[in-house]
This record gives structure tokens, C-alpha cells and sequence, in this order.
């Protein structure tokens, strides 16, 4: 064990000597993904699982922060995954609180919640927005804490904020329509005023976004990797990056 450890070590240390530091993504995307999995290979129960999921995000935003990276969004808990069992989601309420705080609580790392707080029990939103609020003028790390987030759900609630602000203007939907544009969109996303990420990262060895930044992604790198969330190392975030690097963006078909 400490032979392949020593290994591993050697091997990242090349790796980030390596990096190609003008090649780093500005925004990188992450669906924490595998908690449960790998509870279940551990003999453990689920809440377990996503303290160590929760662990290692603690780890991953150093790692971030170290290859310069600007804005990490986190997609901690999905709209699906709110009609998990009752049990199971009291747990991880309380391991997203505890989480988020831990990370405002670092006084380097700006917190944005992103996602249909009004889906969450209140006590959770109101330290989200607790957090927030205390990390509001650092100039750090941003990370989004994508919790009761959906794709879908994010683009109709900025459709729907836009034509509230219109309203409010007194614009007929007629005048709306002859000037909407993408942009106009944009401007009432979740991320709004914030660079579209240029690489999305999945663990656990699904190959798919799940609805993950629907919009923002259109352009966005993907990287998929077979660890779990809870063993995703750093040697396997700085392939991400070398991947990244390595890839000629087009910006179209």
C-alpha cells in the first residue's frame, strides 16, 4: 500500500509540473456523483457516504484554488433527488448545511446558492442564504452550491423572472417577443453576470448531464471518470485539466 501511494504521489507531482497553466478552465462544473455507491461497496450506511462525498469537496476546492481556477458550481442535490426517503434526505440536509458552512467558513471561498431554494426545508435555505451573505465581499474562489437545482427548472424560472421584469415595465408580450433574445435569458439564469463553464466534470462513470446547467453547458468541455466522488483524487482532477487542455474548443458543430 505505502509502495503505491508513493507512486501515485510521484505521478501527480509530475502532473501539475506538467499543467499547462494558461490552459486552465476560468468555470468548472461538478456532478458529485457516487456517494451513495460507494457507501454500499463500504458496508456503510448511505449518510456515510455523503460525509465523505462532502469531505472531498473540501479537498477539491483546494485543488481548484491551487490551478487557478475561478468559479466552481457543486451539484450537490438535485430536484429528482428530493423524493429520496424522507431518512435518507433529513441526513443529507444536514451534511449540505454543515458543508457549505465549512466552506464559508474558510473566508476565502465566495458562496452562491444556486437552485429552487423554496423546494428546501427552510432552516437549509436560510443558511444558504446565511452564507452567502458572510462570504459576499470575498474575492476568492466562487463556488455555486447547486441544491434543489434543475436544468429545466432554472431556464422556466428565468423565462419566468424575465417576464415579470417586463410586466413590472408595463411590455405586452407582443413588445417582449419581437426583441427576446439569448441574452435576455442569460441575464436571469441561476449564474447570471458569471463565465459559462468551460469544463463539466462527472464521477462514478455515468456518461451523461442529468440536466446538469442545461443552458450554460452548451459549449462546455466534458470529462467523465470512473471513480466515485468520495475516491476522486487529485491525480484524477488533473487529468481532467490535462484533458482539457489537450482538446481544441470550436464553439460550434
Amino acid at each position: 500500500m505505502w509502495l503505491r501511494e508513493l507512486l501515485y504521489d510521484a505521478y501527480e507531482r509530475r502532473l501539475s509540473a506538467r499543467l499547462d497553466r494558461e490552459a486552465v478552465p476560468r468555470h468548472v462544473g461538478v456532478l458529485v456523483d457516487g456517494n451513495r455507491r460507494w457507501a454500499r461497496q463500504c458496508g456503510a450506511d448511505t449518510s456515510a457516504g455523503h460525509r465523505a462525498g462532502a469531505d472531498n469537496v473540501i479537498e477539491f476546492l483546494g485543488w481548484c484554488e491551487e490551478t487557478g481556477v475561478e468559479v466552481v458550481t457543486l451539484w450537490l442535490l438535485s430536484t429528482d433527488n428530493l423524493s429520496r426517503p424522507s431518512e435518507e434526505l433529513s441526513a443529507l440536509y444536514t451534511i449540505i448545511e454543515d458543508l457549505v458552512g465549512r466552506i464559508a467558513a474558510r473566508r476565502r471561498w465566495r458562496v452562491h446558492p444556486v437552485g429552487s431554494l423554496d423546494l428546501l426545508p427552510t432552516d437549509l435555505a436560510r443558511s444558504l442564504k446565511e452564507h452567502e451573505q458572510a462570504t459576499r465581499d470575498v474575492t476568492g474562489l466562487h463556488v455555486n452550491v447547486a441544491v434543489g437545482y434543475g436544468g429545466r427548472r432554472e431556464i422556466a424560472d428565468s423565462v419566468r423572472s424575465l417576464l415579470q421584469e417586463h410586466a413590472a415595465r408595463g411590455t405586452s408580450i407582443e413588445e417582449l417577443a419581437e426583441v427576446i433574445d439569448v441574452e435576455h435569458i442569460a441575464e436571469h439564469l441561476y449564474t447570471r453576470g458569471q463565465p459559462d463553464p468551460d469544463l463539466v466534470i462527472r464521477t462514478s462513470g455515468e456518461q451523461r448531464l442529468s440536466g446538469f446547467l442545461l443552458w450554460q453547458s452548451a459549449h462546455s468541455e466534458f470529462y467523465f471518470c470512473e471513480a466515485l466522488w468520495p475516491d476522486f483524487r487529485k491525480v484524477d482532477f488533473l487529468r481532467a485539466l490535462r484533458s482539457y487542455a489537450e482538446r481544441h474548443r470550436r464553439y460550434g458543430a
